[in-house]
């Protein structure tokens, strides 16, 4: 591709300056010349841009200052008294290959001590450089320029910022690694972003129809995007694995059906591959769009429903019935879930290694009950604020669950010494536990713990009325724990 950027410079050189402002939504403080056709629309050609004119559609504003440059509508910039503003979004513009100012400095022989590295150590510098960072490195010359488009730094995009036109850094971006395949980037394979708040159905659609191969998506907390993105995504990209779409309430469901707006290619049959999916805080997910997904994603593995309040235990029969494979389950702040939901989910049997019920108050002795008992390589339980477990629950999960390692009964008022003692004694390798707010805990549990689990890493007590000694004891017995207290006599 070096080779192949080299020769066509003329004309895609002077594109990258539109990419990389747009993309590290930098300001230009570069005098530049009135374009003939003020009017040209943000669509234009973008090898018609000049290196020295950022795209007036993504450049973020400035805070006032009496060192910014004036912007005027057309999106030009009027030159600042001041040649640098100090601050990350600022994209200083370099002069483009050939010019005369490279010729100076050919001729004074002042070459900078970096340009002595290979092109192979260059581009393993710049494999370390975050998206933004990677399109300002590819307007300083033409060997960066041809290096910073090499494909294998292009991976992965990351976008970050709340007033980022995600949108239109898509589609520039996609556009520019489309030109060696057109139409197709088979270089792309992870796409991040997360809290770009402005990103909207129209740039995963351009994700979509440009990114066959596409592994990995994550666009946490972009609540513009919609089912319609979403299915489009999911029909396009087979190979498509690890989805997050937390905090994106318009997302209802994942699935490939008729009704949706993507006709379903016969290729892809009527499974979606993913394994790792993370639907926290879509606050409109319920029952049928869960049942929907686990039909149609039977391989998942770790599957993220925090804050998803209006699913119920029928939903938790569906994924017994579909997901057989699923390792870890998160249903925290889940309030309508209860016992008939965790008994469904002992279904899972052998395989669950991780599982989080924290604040569902439904949840019982009896639910943890069939979970300890179908599930004896249970590694990770997270039950705080389930008002309603006891010493009983937790003593069947002890002695039914050996290997636990992390364990999570805050808040739970009805837990005492006497569960403490069951741990202890059967959960040698517990490296976590936390008590905070277990008003029946007292010194003798404690004392249970230090001698009975020697590879605790962390003990939380807060809120728990606990003598110093016993926790003395445990920092005696358990040399690397870090004991969390609020207990001013314990130091």
């Amino acid at each position: 591709m070096g080779a192949n950027n080299g020769k066509q410079y003329g004309s895609e050189g002077k594109g990258s300056s539109s990419i990389s402002s747009d993309v590290s939504s930098g300001t230009d403080h570069t005098p530049t010349k009135a374009p003939r056709n003020a009017a040209t629309s943000e669509d234009s050609d973008l090898s018609m841009r000049t290196l020295s004119t950022p795209s007036p559609a993504l450049i973020l504003s400035p805070s006032p200052s009496p060192l910014s440059p004036q912007t005027v509508p057309n999106g030009h910039e009027s030159p600042s008294p001041s040649p640098t503003i100090p601050g990350e979004t600022v994209a200083l513009v370099h002069a483009p290959p050939g010019t005369q100012g490279c010729k100076r400095s050919s001729k004074t022989h002042h070459t900078a001590l970096i340009d002595f590295l290979p092109d192979p150590v260059l581009l393993q510098v710049f494999s370390h450089l975050s998206t933004p960072q990677l399109c300002r490195c590819a307007r300083v010359c033409r060997r960066w320029y041809n290096l910073a488009w090499d494909p294998r730094l292009w991976r992965t995009i990351r976008l970050t910022g709340e007033s980022l036109y995600a949108d239109r850094a898509l589609k520039i971006l996609t556009h520019r690694l489309c030109q060696d395949t057109p139409n197709v980037c088979l270089t792309l394979e992870t796409v991040v972003t997360s809290g770009c708040r402005r990103l909207s159905d129209r740039g995963l659609h351009v994700v979509a129809q440009s990114c066959p191969e596409l592994r990995h998506l994550e666009v946490a907390g972009c609540y513009n995007v919609s089912n319609e993105a979403v299915f489009d995504v999911v029909s396009r990209c087979p190979n498509l694995e690890h989805l997050d779409v937390s905090g994106c309430p318009k997302v209802t469901c994942i699935s490939l059906t008729q009704e949706t707006s993507v006709q379903l290619s016969p290729i892809h049959g009527q499974q979606i591959g993913l394994r790792y999916l993370d639907m926290s805080d879509c606050v409109s997910l319920e029952d049928e769009g869960l049942r929907a997904i686990a039909s149609h994603c039977p391989r998942l593995t770790h599957l993220y429903l925090r804050r998803c309040s209006r699913l119920t235990d029928e939903a938790l029969r569906q994924l017994a019935l579909h997901c057989p494979a699923l390792r870890e389950l998160s249903l925290s702040d889940c309030r309508l879930m209860g016992d008939f939901g965790l008994r469904e989910v002992a279904r899972l049997e052998g395989r669950l290694r991780y599982l989080s019920v924290a604040h569902c108050t439904r949840i019982t002795d009896v639910g943890l009950r069939y979970v300890a008992r179908y599930c004896p390589r249970l590694r990770y339980l997270n039950a705080r604020g389930c008002e309603g477990l006891t010493d009983q629950g937790l003593g069947h999960l002890a002695r039914s669950c050996p290997r636990l390692r992390s364990l999570d009964v805050g808040r739970c008022p009805l837990v005492s010494d006497m569960g403490l003692e069951v741990l202890a004694h059967c959960c040698l390798g517990l490296r976590r536990l936390s008590l905070r707010g277990c008003e029946s805990v007292t010194g003798r549990g404690l004392r249970a713990l230090a001698s009975g689990c020697p590879e605790l890493q962390m003990l939380n007590v807060q809120e728990c009325e606990v003598p110093p000694e016993a926790l003395r004891l445990v920092r005696r017995h358990c040399r690397r724990c870090v004991i969390e207290h609020t207990i001013p006599a314990f130091y």
